[in-house]
């Protein structure tokens, strides 16, 4: 599974194109997005499992988040991608770091009727292999000790468990159990 970019001249870490691989298609969000990405991370089995999606969350506010997306991209900080499947909507994948000298945090969420077949795997590994060709060698992510699938996806893309501790969890208002996992190359 290699991702296939097209319309990139490697010139400049704007994404100004297209990551497709064999099921999926990776692109920018656009604000006509939101309404749907609001009713997505909505629902709890999102909200509970990604610690910065707050419960409730409003479609203004998931626009402030889209609108945040150029800055981040132009500055090499934040790459952030729907996922689609057969031209629908089904989750977002993201690198972002606060300064470039740091690796990307690898972030993911995916709507629950699209678990169990692989999708997050494939483009979260796409997205890690775009990183890659941009000179990317080293990435962290993480997940919630009750969330064990999502750790199973960071296993299959060949990141180790770094550390145990507890952080905040906006969907649930409260302090959880966390794994650090890190992957170098």
């Amino acid at each position: 599974m290699s991702p296939l970019l097209a319309n990139d001249s490697g010139r400049s870490h704007s994404m100004s194109a297209v990551i497709t691989t064999d099921r999926l298609t990776l692109r920018r969000i656009w604000l006509e997005d939101a309404p749907t990405i609001t009713d997505l991370v909505n629902q709890p089995q999102i909200y509970r499992m990604v610690i910065s999606i707050p419960a409730h969350q409003t479609v203004a506010q998931t626009e402030d988040w889209i609108a945040k997306h150029p800055s981040g991209r132009e500055t090499n900080t934040k790459h952030v991608l729907g996922i689609e499947q057969d031209k629908r909507l089904i989750g977002v994948v993201s690198g972002e770091r606060k300064d470039t000298h740091l690796p990307f945090n690898i972030g993911y969420w995916l709507a629950p009727s699209a678990w169990g077949h692989g999708f997050m795997t494939e483009a979260a590994g796409a997205l890690i292999q775009w990183l890659r060709d941009r000179g990317e060698r080293a990435f962290v992510s993480g997940y919630l000790v009750d969330n064990p699938a999502s750790g199973r996806v960071l296993e299959k893309l060949q990141f180790m468990k770094a550390d145990r501790r507890s952080i905040f969890c906006m969907g649930r208002g409260e302090r959880v159990d966390h794994f650090d996992m890190a992957r170098v190359g």
